[in-house]
């Protein structure tokens, strides 16, 4: 009992510090790469509202990246902590994997995110520009390694197992295994969503204020744009994905159709999709379920009469929790097609030329603000719990990865995580938003090359790259942008 309760709790924090964690990653990726074309378009256009938008979003920026750090310490810290059989099973894989990714990307952004934030005033438009590209890069070189690291546990290969303990053989077949492409698409396009569904938001937040200068107006389009084009995109990705995790997963895929097969649909029928419903794993069936015949099978088999494995097809040991994977799954996808629709509406009302001042898009797109989070929170429940009872897939449980401790000190240690969490990052995250609130100044650029209220000062302290403009008593530093 004391085991099943400590592995519960080791679980259940490790579920809680990557959730929060994933919020800030998701952000940086998407925010790096809005920068760099923000920069860019300032550069070729000269249009102050690029430069003013750079200006605005590279203070939200900041804060995110810092968040996304320190957050990030603590999920390598729990490896040798609470999971300390798994680092001896797999550390061969897993630790260089980790280890390139500090190498090649947090070195990279540590290195030019300094004159990212900081040299605005004191390098040359060509340099500043080439930085922020950098970094930007550098956050979607973390995201491979880090995708490379948890797809060959989704889907390992590449390995053999020598003493106990897998060691690698080929490293190309590691870092290039079945579901990681796949994986790498999803997640990134996910953050691009999620970001441009948050800035989306925060400028919707605003117009409905009636403060629609035209920075605001520019980053709702630009937003929206990116919402119709990419919501389709991540669509088709998804289904990529999932057609690959049928293949190298298949009682995975059961438990998001909710589909217990045996005698539950006679030869020929197909499977039905299952749109809603309550998956009991004691009675072994999916009850009030609501459902669209054969919808299923042509989705994952492409044909009418197809036919996929049931969670019977599998041990009762060797299945996920059904229920969390069937609505997490769903809540993913039916916020997926609620951003195609906002897309959609959107670009109706841009036709109308209503796109600014309609109530209900405004409204729309402000409640959307969370939810590319919510999904991508969503989407790593699915995957991460439907691999259970593999840590790592078909080669080791997550009973027998977990560090031997008591149940009291990982319910203290849990506690704490909860209550620190809370305290600093819901810190974090408020004056995050409280920048968010101010929103952008039209022709800040200008005002900060004569000194002006809203200038845009040489940083004097790290720190200050985040303020607001509130206090411009201090002496402006000459302007030497063009």
């Amino acid at each position: 009992m004391s085991d099943a309760l400590a592995l519960d709790l080791a679980r259940l924090q490790f579920a809680f510090t990557i959730s929060f964690h994933i919020i800030f990653p998701a952000i940086t990726i998407g925010l790096a790469s809005y920068l760099a074309v923000l920069e860019g378009l300032w550069l070729y256009r000269k249009n102050t509202v690029y430069r003013d938008l750079y200006h605005f979003w590279s203070k939200v920026f900041a804060v995110n990246f810092g968040m996304g750090v320190v957050s990030g310490l603590v999920m390598a810290y729990q490896f040798g902590t609470n999971w300390s059989f798994f680092s001896e099973f797999a550390g061969s894989i897993t630790g260089p994997l980790l280890t390139y990714e500090v190498l090649t990307a947090f070195f990279l952004e540590a290195g030019f995110l300094g004159i990212m934030l900081f040299g605005w005033n004191r390098v040359g438009p060509g340099l500043h520009f080439c930085s922020t590209v950098v970094v930007a890069i550098g956050t979607l070189i973390s995201t491979f390694w880090i995708l490379a690291s948890n797809s060959w546990m989704q889907t390992p290969q590449g390995h053999e197992i020598i003493d106990g303990v897998v060691v690698p053989v080929n490293w190309f077949e590691v870092i290039f295994n079945p579901s990681f492409p796949y994986r790498l698409l999803h997640m990134s396009v996910a953050a691009f969503l999620a970001t441009a569904l948050f800035v989306g938001a925060s400028a919707a937040w605003h117009l409905l204020r009636r403060r629609d200068n035209p920075a605001v107006k520019k980053m709702f389009s630009m937003a929206m744009w990116m919402l119709i084009v990419v919501a389709p995109i991540q669509a088709l990705i998804g289904d990529a994905h999932g057609l690959n995790t049928l293949e190298h997963q298949p009682a995975k895929v059961a438990a998001m159709e909710g589909h217990w097969g045996g005698d539950e649909h006679a030869a020929g029928e197909g499977v039905p999709m299952i749109l809603f419903g309550w998956p009991d794993m004691e009675a072994e069936t999916t009850r009030f379920a609501v459902e669209i015949p054969r919808l299923a099978s042509l989705i994952l088999t492409h044909s009418w009469d197809g036919t996929i494995a049931g969670l019977k097809d599998f041990p009762a040991e060797d299945r996920p929790n059904v229920p969390v994977v069937f609505w997490s799954f769903r809540v993913m996808v039916g916020l997926g097609l609620l951003m195609i629709t906002l897309g959609a509406y959107a670009l109706w009302q841009r036709w109308r030329g209503r796109l600014y001042d309609h109530p209900l898009l405004l409204r729309f797109a402000l409640v959307m603000g969370p939810a590319g989070l919510i999904a991508i929170l969503a989407g790593w429940y699915t995957t991460e719990v439907g691999r259970q009872p593999w840590v790592i897939y078909g080669l080791l449980r997550t009973a027998d990865a977990v560090s031997p401790h008591p149940p009291g000190q990982l319910a203290l240690s849990l506690s704490l995580f909860v209550l620190v969490y809370l305290f600093v990052f819901g810190a974090g995250i408020a004056y995050m938003l409280r920048l968010v609130r101010k929103g952008p100044v039209i022709s800040e650029g200008e005002r900060e090359a004569h000194g002006g209220p809203g200038q845009y000062r040489q940083p004097m302290r790290p720190l200050s790259a985040v303020e607001d403009d509130e206090n411009d008593a201090g002496h402006p530093q000459p302007h030497t942008r063009s």
